[in-house]
């Protein structure tokens, strides 16, 4: 009898840790950290296809994005899809592309600043220059309250806002922090500080 009941009580032990495990699990994953792959060659040489990363979904529920920040958000024109991405332009700010140049109108710089983006290999190009896409080449942009313009450090892989336009702050998932494989590339992940 003795042997029944103690092997009961193991049986009960271990099925509460597994349901405290996994209660533990889900609130991680549902509130703080989620890990997401990279897919394609959008963001190289900086972050490449087949890497994963560990999301940070708490620092947006406490400060604002800001530029130069790599973020995880739904696609605007698929939200079942994840996008990594990394904010050119913030709420209210107007952007322009033009011959290979990203420059930035707000309230501050009235009269624009270049962004300085040492972080990617291929100049900033816009996708379309007959009127097709959202960012027109030498065309000012105005960005809605609320959204932001993201580009792909790889201008030329990149389905981003040149083509789609903004994303919605409430499409973000949460700002990239960890890259947890390969181990060879371990390591937190940098987010730019741009002079300006």
């Amino acid at each position: 009898m003795e042997t029944k009941a103690s092997l009961w009580g193991v049986f009960v032990d271990i099925i509460e840790t597994i349901v405290v495990a996994a209660a533990i699990f889900v609130i991680v994953y549902l509130f703080l950290l989620q890990p997401h792959q990279v897919k394609g060659g959008s963001m190289e040489p900086n972050y490449h296809d087949g890497e994963y990363i560990l999301t940070d979904k708490v620092s947006y529920r406490f400060s604002q994005p800001k530029r130069g920040d790599i973020i995880i958000f739904k696609s605007p024109t698929n939200t079942d899809l994840d996008f990594i991405k990394r904010i050119i332009a913030l709420p209210g700010e107007e952007i322009e592309v033009k011959e290979g140049k990203i420059t930035i109108f707000n309230d501050q710089y009235k009269d624009g600043f270049v962004l300085e983006e040492h972080y990617n290999t291929n100049k900033p190009t816009t996708v379309e220059k007959d009127g097709q896409g959202y960012l027109i080449e030498g065309v000012k942009k105005k960005v809605n309250a609320g959204s932001y313009i993201v580009f792909g450090d790889n201008r030329s892989q990149s389905f981003d806002s040149r083509s789609w336009g903004e994303v919605p702050k409430g499409n973000i998932i949460g700002k990239a922090w960890l890259r947890y494989w390969p181990l060879n590339r371990f390591g937190f992940v940098k987010h730019e500080n741009y002079k300006n």
